[in-house]
């Protein structure tokens, strides 16, 4: 397993995004978490059958757990990719599923939207962590290991 820089940087930037809002939804009012459970049970009905304060506390772990993940750096960054993908698509299907977020086509955002939809590039991250060379190759080397 060797070191690459392009996946250095997408967990970096994700990894520690996704840390600090975990950390801030430790403190989070009863009111917000009642909003944020709201929007969740859009896209998982099940949702709403946890406490407002639970279901907040449930997701700040989550979200913890997924960006130390990401900046640990023997966690492979299939792995990694794989957590982080989880948890982007629980991100776009609430934007997707949430009413007043996108257009009438169902994909472009409404103004209001726009705060979630920037979570699709969480899954392109994913996407690249996943099905990514996990080391790049060089002609040399394919060269050599021909011979």
């Amino acid at each position: 397993m060797g070191f690459n820089i392009a996946n250095a940087a997408l967990r970096l930037v994700s990894g520690a995004y996704i840390l600090n809002s975990g950390i801030g939804k430790l403190r989070m009012p009863a009111e917000s978490a009642e909003g944020l459970q709201s929007m969740a049970s859009n896209a998982i009905p099940q949702v709403e059958k946890v406490e407002p304060a639970v279901f907040a506390k449930a997701l700040a772990f989550g979200e913890i757990a997924v960006g130390s993940a990401l900046l640990t750096p023997f966690i492979p960054s299939r792995l990694a990719g794989l957590g982080l993908g989880a948890f982007a698509a629980g991100l776009v299907a609430t934007y997707l599923k949430t009413p007043g977020l996108t257009e009438s086509d169902g994909i472009r955002p409404t103004p209001n939207g726009v705060p979630m939809a920037k979570d699709f590039w969480l899954a392109g991250i994913a996407a690249a962590l996943v099905f990514g060379r996990g080391k790049a190759k060089t002609k040399i080397k394919e060269v050599a290991a021909k011979k």
